[in-house]
């Protein structure tokens, strides 16, 4: 599915997003543009609110904002991670890089810095859930797992181990192992994974690749992996010897 007008930006299956924002006004812009995309929204006023909406409803994907009263998107996203790989696309009023990096690292899918355009919010969500979905049908066979020393992904389930044990991934997380996995000996600049993971032209900095990159690392490093990444000074990134 290629980016188009907002009015042309459908999804093909049901899909619920959670708009997290203490300003009614971006809750209510940004709803009806969900649902010109055909996607059907849910809201929270603040970051308690966010957790509990999220606990017992389980939305497909949440767009959180960064400054919220009584909980701030920061320790909701840390909370969420604790137990849930639920997609999260960051809203921050503040063009600060240490914010978009600390989002990225605790486990965001993605970030808009405010003001946005509600387009670029649509094309950017709709992207992740592209990725989330592009699963094969049940009658199709099954994708063969990618094996690389004690590195093991499994790309229908979207499930990474590292031995028998299991790694909890971000989807731009697994979507950049998978896609290094895929040609262990090939070294991806850092465009050539964004157009991977979300088609030619899609506008993402360098340094949020760094940042997923670097939180890859640290998750297999608490496992003791400390190869799984490697780094080609002024060329990009490769998958690492993965213990073998």
């Amino acid at each position: 599915m290629t980016c188009a007008p907002l009015a042309l930006i459908q999804c093909p299956m049901p899909r619920t997003i959670l708009i997290a924002d203490d300003d009614p006004h971006i809750r209510q812009l940004l709803a009806f543009a969900f649902a010109k995309a055909g996607l059907s929204t849910i809201e929270a006023g603040d970051g308690e609110a966010a957790l509990a909406i999220a606990a017992a409803q389980a939305p497909d994907l949440i767009v959180l904002d960064i400054n919220m009263p009584r909980m701030d998107g920061i320790e909701v996203c840390r909370r969420l991670r604790a137990s849930s790989d639920v997609p999260i696309l960051f809203l921050s009023s503040r063009d600060d890089e240490i914010d978009r990096v600390l989002g990225i690292e605790l486990g965001a899918d993605d970030y808009v810095v405010k003001p946005f355009s509600p387009r670029e919010v649509v094309a950017r969500v709709m992207a992740i859930l592209r990725r989330v979905g592009t699963r094969p049908p049940a009658v199709e066979s099954a994708a063969a797992p990618l094996v690389h020393g004690r590195l093991r992904l499994d790309p229908d389930g979207w499930q990474a181990s590292w031995g028998d044990a299991p790694v909890a991934l971000t989807v731009t997380e697994f979507g950049i192992l998978r896609t290094l996995a895929a040609m262990p000996s090939k070294v991806f600049s850092r465009d050539a994974i964004i157009d991977r993971l979300h088609g030619p032209g899609f506008a993402i900095t360098d340094r949020t690749i760094d940042s997923h990159v670097r939180n890859l690392r640290a998750k297999f490093a608490d496992l003791g992996a400390n190869d799984v990444v490697e780094t080609r000074a002024g060329v990009g990134y490769r998958l690492g010897q993965c213990g073998a």
